[in-house]
């Protein structure tokens, strides 16, 4: 028997319809109106396949507060292929970057299918509140105010019954498409912690940028046996997992480089991670508030990384203990003199610091060995004023120092600045060979120039031809020769005038 609506048909149910729903409202009380929803919502939903969610947070901060591989891997599979008919895509083009990338917004959701399955990815985003253990001492700030800023994720719901098809084949499907996407496009990245607060856990630790510095070692100004000495060492540590796991050692090492400033310490950083093609962690000790902050750093950066601490001897109070073995005693009988409340703030702030003994465990403590590939490189101007437990071997396993300017490094700088001696084939030039030559002298004659302050004076050249940057140079180098001598017979001079 079939059924033929025309429209007056059509018209009857919606009369019938509006009917009914004015009844409702008039003669059923709001609760009993409530409760037929409800019914109704779960006759519908007794007719619909049962659906499964799993959540895909940001970040991990019920423990480490280390970014989540999977929550990056989903965005950049979802802005790669479902985000194609999505009502609202977001965009970021990173700098330096040849196209933008695309996310998925908070509260915007994209369908996917996978060998037949459909799949629904929702963006969520909530505001986290910070407890009650926040520090009142707080001097770091965070993001978004005090409220802590949000908490994103993302919500992947699919049938019930496709559950172990979801968990072993479309998830690794979706971190192996993400993990060719980025050695397709494969970009180094520069990051650097955040300033955070005791108990800001929810939020990404670092923060990153496109790592493009174009320091190599064939452009370091170091001596050339130096140089090659330091890359055959890193060649070596990189080619050598086994040999750690075979030794029990975990697969790191440690270098200190120190020197005076502008010796060209950062130049071989960046050189170093260009060289092993290694992701750059900038760490800034002064915005880390505790120990166990710091270790949440450390087990949050990636295998095949960099970890610097420029400056470290300016960054905490990292001198021999031997040495300073009265201040413990001072600050005690400072705090003595104290009223009780002040006497425990200040004790509170002091335990919320990081120490010497965190920075240590971080260099070579048990949590070191949780990463992968790594290099922990730290510089410092004045050696003799970190702790002898901190140089030990194990926690910097080599100290590379970086002195002044020798005619080697010039060679590598004139090259660099000028093109003096780029082409073995050019015809020699007598006056720009006479320069070098005498600047070699002066420099060979203990006249103390660092790198930075030669490639500071090409630079002030630039256009006028390497004779006339040479000449400049020479005449630099001549005044620093002359400039004891002169102070010398100053001071003779007035040492005359006093006698007198």
């Amino acid at each position: 028997m079939e059924m033929v609506l025309d429209w007056r048909s059509v018209g009857s149910l919606i009369a019938t319809v509006m009917v009914f729903r004015t009844a409702m409202r008039d003669f059923i009380p709001p609760e009993a109106e409530q409760w037929l929803r409800r019914l109704l919502a779960r006759l519908a939903a007794a007719f619909r396949a049962p659906t499964a969610t799993i959540l895909i947070d940001e970040a991990d901060g019920a423990s480490s507060g280390a970014t989540n591989d999977l929550y990056d891997a989903a965005q950049l599979y979802l802005g790669s292929r479902c985000l194609a008919a999505a009502p609202a895509v977001r965009l970021y083009k990173p700098r330096q970057s040849e196209r933008a990338v695309a996310s998925l917004p908070d509260s915007h959701t994209a369908d996917d299918t996978f060998q037949g399955v459909r799949v629904k990815w929702t963006s969520t985003a909530r505001p986290v509140e910070r407890g009650a253990g926040h520090n009142p001492y707080n001097v770091f700030g965070s993001r978004g105010g005090g409220a802590g800023g949000d908490h994103r994720s993302l919500e992947l719901q699919f049938p019930r019954q496709h559950r172990d098809f979801v968990h072993d084949t479309y998830i690794p499907h979706i971190i192996g498409e993400a993990t060719r996407m980025r050695l397709k496009s494969r970009e180094r990245r520069l990051y650097t912690n955040r300033a955070a607060a005791p108990g800001d856990d929810h939020h990404r630790l670092w923060t990153s940028h496109t790592f493009s510095h174009p320091s190599t070692f064939d452009t370091l100004a170091v001596d050339p046996a130096l140089r090659e000495e330091i890359r055959a060492d890193l060649l070596r540590f990189a080619a050598r997992r086994e040999h750690y796991a075979r030794v029990g050692r975990a697969w790191k090492r440690g270098y200190l480089l120190h020197g005076p400033p502008g010796t060209g310490k950062t130049s071989l950083v960046a050189a170093i991670a260009n060289l092993l093609e290694f992701d750059v962690y900038d760490l800034e000790l002064t915005t880390v508030p505790t120990n166990s902050h710091l270790r949440r750093l450390l087990v949050s950066t990636t295998p095949k990384s960099v970890v610097v601490v420029e400056d470290i001897d300016c960054s905490l109070d990292l001198s021999d203990r031997k040495k300073n073995s009265g201040g413990a005693d001072e600050d005690n009988a400072q705090l003595a003199m104290l009223s009780p409340a002040a006497a425990a703030a200040m004790a509170a702030i002091g335990r919320e610091s990081i120490s010497l003994s965190g920075v240590l465990n971080f260099v070579d403590g048990l949590w070191s060995s949780c990463v992968g590939e790594r290099l922990m490189i730290f510089t410092t101007n004045h050696p003799e004023r970190l702790d002898p437990a901190l140089l030990r071997p194990g926690r910097m396993d080599r100290k590379i120092e970086l002195g002044y300017c020798t005619p080697a490094a010039l060679r590598v700088l004139a090259k660099n600045y000028l093109g003096v001696g780029e082409d073995p084939e050019d015809e020699p030039d007598a006056v720009v060979d006479g320069l070098m030559a005498e600047a070699e002298g002066l420099l060979a004659a203990d006249v103390r120039i660092t790198p930075a302050d030669i490639g500071e004076v090409f630079m002030g050249c630039d256009g006028a031809g390497a004779s006339a940057a040479l000449r400049k140079l020479v005449g630099e180098l001549r005044g620093r020769r002359d400039a004891p001598a002169a102070d010398t017979v100053q001071s003779g001079a007035l040492t005359e005038e006093k006698m007198e």
